[in-house]
């Protein structure tokens, strides 16, 4: 199964943009994430229908934050990426009729069901305000860490 980073990379946008603290063209964002700026607007405009970002055309325009970082959870972002696939839905099924292969897909698909429901159920915890603030303290801790070798030699 291939791993679907869209999760990631849109919180990773949304973070700069967050950061940044004006528009950001989906050609800035793009070289924050290192992809395509198509791939950008693409994705930007599902969080624009789903009323997370706008965008503005013409100098100065470019894509914000509709609303404020606490009240945009991590599941808000993952409905309006589509709901990609982060767990497997269903084992294969390779051998339908082995009595063994039925025996494990049971077992597998209560698993992968309980899991998803854990893990969206986890995703409407977690704000991107709670982000932010993970990567300001982090932010702070490298440049004091920096001063601090700075000031070493």
């Amino acid at each position: 199964m291939k791993h679907d980073s869209r999760l990631s990379a849109t919180l990773h946008a949304l973070l700069h943009m967050a950061d940044h603290g004006k528009p950001m063209t989906s050609d800035q964002l793009a070289m924050c994430l290192r992809t395509n700026p198509v791939v950008v607007r693409r994705t930007m405009a599902g969080l624009r229908e789903a009323g997370l970002v706008t965008s503005e055309r013409g100098h100065g325009g470019g894509w914000t934050l509709a609303r404020d970082l606490a009240s945009v959870s991590l599941r808000d972002i993952h409905l309006a990426l589509g709901e990609p696939v982060l767990l497997p839905l269903s084992p294969a099924t390779e051998s339908p009729g082995c009595l063994v292969e039925q025996a494990v897909n049971h077992a597998l698909d209560d698993t992968f069901r309980e899991a998803q429901a854990l893990l969206f159920e986890r995703f409407g915890q977690i704000r991107l305000s709670d982000l932010a603030a993970d990567f300001s303290r982090r932010m702070a801790d490298h440049a004091q860490h920096a001063k601090g070798n700075h000031d070493a030699a």
